[in-house]
């Protein structure tokens, strides 16, 4: 909130007075956040305390039961919870507001997003926990085993070996890893609410919240903040130091990422490779849970790269939902940092959160020498087999002290293949006339210099997104492959 009645959602202004809480003047994301109430818990939050309350009461008078966007299961979810810790921590909900409150969590106990699943339906189960801990009766205390049964299922499904969620998002590990977090803290609130089988459920939390800090410190750049595989975007869930402190209080133990040179997140999919001065994460991941590929990106074999702390190659991120032809352009292989063929996407995305014919990852291949200095990592993808010809991708990512090698390899029949690296807004890149090499600058400090050993080069303009509602221009390298292959050669500055 930035007003009594005014609000700035997805990075675009709106007041309530002039929108109301239901028109199409707004897109369905931005009408969601209006509704979920998560100013009442943000920061700085005693200074809006009024306008808290009084939105609260405005809510309840101009949402009639069951009717709108409001009333939908996931804003209710959401919603449910924040009035809830509003009350916790020090404020008061009104008799009509306990009232309101109940009656959600009856109409949500009627409608769970089975048909959904994921992290709708987690946040469902969660809303009924806090709201059976909440109030106390007989149809609460249905409420909380409800909700704990669901969380029991669905934390052991959604949270991997590994410790990442299993829609592969680093944003939506983010806010899983809140949701885990905030179940822990609400039970600790209310300990004598809960049975000795149910203290056991929630027990099992503390350890998929410590695997869970692992992975996500493992998938940030050295700047703390997330990287941007499937729908990523910066400020949608809590930041690192965020989710720091909040395991702090809880008293569980922080993890600080390792200076392994090579981690695989097998079950993820994912890669982290480094030397001294520079970090590349890399995707060897399928598009996400076979049943739930809603927030994946046609991003297979894409990677990032930092050089110190400074973001290099980046994919290109998130600004939008909805069914635009935006949105499905930054779902597209060609805001990624791989390999189109025929200028089609690796794995079919279509509408807002669809996806048909997907790329999996297969034959992956790790080379380290026994003194670290020499790395390999080799995969291809089946998402081409689709197209007649049937082409196939391989990509090999070779990092030693002086130098990242990336060679694109694609077999069979096509007409065009072409990898893509899309560079941060803060560099600069340059070509040469030969269209075979050229610099990496930041501030005029040159960081990398890139050769072109097979294959031709352009550079071409494009966006970055790292905030909905925001775009950025940048530039990326564009490499056509000759006689099916391409090779890249990133050598680092101080070597």
């Amino acid at each position: 909130m930035v007003g009594p009645n005014d609000f700035k959602f997805l990075n675009e202004k709106g007041n309530l007075d002039k929108l109301g809480w239901d028109s199409p003047d707004r897109e369905k994301l931005w009408r969601y956040n209006q509704h979920y109430f998560d100013d009442l818990n943000a920061n700085n939050v005693e200074e809006r305390k009024s306008w808290h309350s009084d939105l609260i009461e405005k809510w309840i008078v101009e949402n009639a039961p069951f009717v709108g966007t409001g009333w939908e299961s996931y804003p209710t979810s959401l919603r449910i919870v924040n009035w809830i810790k509003w009350h916790l921590s020090g404020n008061q909900l009104s008799a009509s507001a306990l009232q309101s409150l109940f009656i959600q969590l009856r109409w949500l106990n009627k409608r769970l997003e089975y048909h959904l699943l994921g992290n709708h339906l987690f946040a469902n189960a969660k809303a009924l926990v806090f709201g059976g801990l909440f109030f106390e009766n007989k149809e609460a205390n249905n409420w909380l085993q409800k909700g704990l049964a669901i969380l029991e299922r669905e934390v052991r499904e959604q949270i991997l070996p590994d410790g990442g969620h299993f829609e592969l998002s680093t944003m939506y590990h983010t806010l899983a890893f809140e949701d885990i977090l905030d179940l822990i803290n609400v039970t600790k609130t209310f300990p004598s609410s809960l049975s000795s089988e149910q203290k056991n459920i929630i027990s099992s939390f503390f350890d998929f919240a410590k695997s869970m800090d692992g992975w996500l410190k493992n998938m940030c750049h050295p700047d703390g903040e997330i990287s941007f595989f499937n729908d990523s975007a910066f400020d949608v869930g809590p930041s690192i130091s965020e989710l720091d402190a909040y395991l702090k209080r809880l008293g569980i133990e922080t993890l600080e990422t390792t200076d392994t040179n090579l981690i695989l997140l097998k079950e993820s999919g994912y890669i982290r490779i480094k030397n001294d001065s520079v970090l590349a994460l890399l995707d060897v991941a399928k598009i996400g849970p076979d049943y739930l590929p809603g927030h994946g990106h046609a991003d297979t074999l894409s990677f990032e790269l930092s050089v110190g702390d400074q973001r290099v190659i980046v994919n290109s991120g998130t600004s939008c939902y909805g069914s635009s032809s935006e949105r499905l352009k930054q779902r597209g292989t060609l805001s990624h940092n791989t390999v189109t063929v025929n200028g089609e996407n690796s794995s079919e995305v279509w509408g807002g959160f669809r996806v048909a014919r997907r790329a999996y990852p297969k034959q992956l291949k790790i080379l380290n020498s026994k003194s670290g200095n020499n790395l390999e990592v080799h995969c291809s993808h089946d998402g081409y087999d689709r197209l007649k010809g049937k082409p196939v991708h391989t990509r090999s990512w070779c990092m030693n002290e002086s130098e990242l090698l990336i060679k694109d390899n694609v077999l069979g029949h096509y007409k065009t293949a072409e990898a893509r690296f899309h560079f941060h807004p803060n560099v600069q890149v340059t070509i040469e006339p030969n269209n075979k090499s050229g610099t990496v600058l930041i501030e005029g400090n040159k960081i990398l210099t890139w050769f072109i050993d097979h294959g031709f080069a352009e550079l071409e303009e494009s966006f970055w997104y790292p905030k909905f509602g925001r775009s950025v221009p940048n530039f990326c390298l564009l490499i056509k492959l000759v006689k099916g292959v391409s090779v890249l050669r990133l050598r680092f500055s101080n070597s």
